[in-house]
């Protein structure tokens, strides 16, 4: 299988290649004995090795295949080593840092097997030498080796780098990629707050509306006027949360303590008798993921008593410990949120945010969300 090249780097391997074919058959020609019956086998070698050296990036295994093609016809011809040698160490180089494991090993093999036959082949077939000469031959072999491995280590250390910069890249493109499912997880949170908690009012106070019409028209007033409020806020905060979805940019104002009065008022305007006990009450500024959690719970109990509660008393209790701040909210039930509903799940998730607990069930003929939050934690 080829590899994935550019344009202008095959072009240069070609341009390489042509030019260290010029230049090798003007040496190997030059020191010919002048005859075709010598021309011809240095020019095939040459010409074999050329191929090598074009193809060594594009099918690294390929080139290491011609490369022994080359290296046996060389000495089936019995030709000298030469300049078109050099060949090898490029094709070494590439099938390490490029090649595929199988290549890879193959040319640590090729780089210990070519030292072992270029020294036989010089000291046993061209010279023909006898044992005088076998400490020359140790130390030929030993350079060999040297220079080939050399090669080959190169290229694995290129491999190496290769592969840290695509682990690198691969591990930035998962870190972006949760990054994104986080914030569109966040955003589908709070949209589903929004949301559904208006809608919750909104229906509340529309069906007060139209059964006051007739008996009490001033009332009607109120609960389409607190229709309208309630709408246009949450119609703000969906515009905010549409612009974060189009936009990469830090997320908008959020809600804090100070907007949890303003729940309970759209809440009580909905009819509903809200009772609410803060004992002990927040010492000081709390962290802003505390804040958001808080109210976002509230805000989903809450939208909860309304859809599924008995139309009694709503209780909500709050207690700011020095390490932790409980949450309490109790309602009467005619029926149960939908355990995998969204609402519960999305409590639970802005709890374990701030490393906090939130439960929720029935308790006797009520609904109870209990949630313990620590203090001092910034998510």
């Amino acid at each position: 299988m080829f590899r994935p090249l550019r344009p202008h780097q095959i072009a240069l391997d070609l341009s390489l290649a042509g030019v260290f074919a010029a230049l090798a058959l003007s040496f190997e020609l030059s020191a010919g004995g002048g005859s075709i019956t010598s021309y011809l086998p240095v020019t095939v070698v040459a010409l074999i090795f050329t191929t090598a050296l074009a193809i060594r990036r594009l099918q690294p295994g390929l080139a290491l295949g011609v490369a022994w093609l080359a290296a046996i016809l060389q000495m089936l011809f019995l030709l000298q080593p030469g300049p078109v040698d050099v060949v090898v160490f490029a094709v070494l180089y590439t099938s390490a840092a490029y090649g595929s494991r199988l290549v890879f090993w193959w040319g640590f093999g090729s780089a210990i097997g070519g030292a072992v036959v270029i020294t036989v082949y010089v000291f046993g077939v061209l010279a023909s030498t006898g044992v005088e000469s076998l400490p020359l031959a140790v130390v030929v072999l030993v350079a060999a080796l040297f220079a080939l491995l050399l090669s080959w280590v190169t290229g694995a250390l290129v491999r190496t780098a290769i592969r840290g910069r695509e682990t690198r890249r691969a591990q930035e493109l998962a870190e972006g990629q949760a990054a994104a499912e986080q914030e569109r997880v966040r955003i589908a949170r709070d949209m589903h707050d929004v949301v559904a908690h208006s809608l919750t009012v909104v229906i509340a106070q529309a069906d007060g509306a139209r059964y006051a019409a007739a008996s009490d028209p001033a009332a009607a007033a109120v609960a389409l006027g607190t229709i309208s409020t309630t709408a246009r806020a949450a119609l703000a905060d969906v515009r905010l949360l549409l612009t974060q979805l189009r936009h990469s940019q830090a997320p908008g104002p959020q809600p804090t303590l100070a907007d949890v009065e303003a729940l309970y008022t759209q809440v009580r305007a909905a009819g509903v008798e809200l009772r609410v006990d803060v004992d002990p009450a927040p010492a000081h500024e709390q962290p802003a993921s505390v804040q958001l959690a808080v109210y976002r719970i509230l805000q989903e109990a809450l939208t909860n008593a309304l859809r599924h509660g008995d139309g009694g008393v709503v209780s909500v209790r709050l207690a700011w410990w020095p390490t932790r701040v409980e949450l309490t909210v109790t309602n009467g039930r005619t029926s149960d949120p939908a355990p995998g509903g969204h609402g519960l799940i999305g409590m639970r998730e802005r709890a374990q945010l701030v490393g906090g607990r939130l439960d929720a069930g029935a308790e006797d003929a009520d609904f109870v969300v209990r949630a313990t939050i620590p203090l001092g934690v910034e998510s």
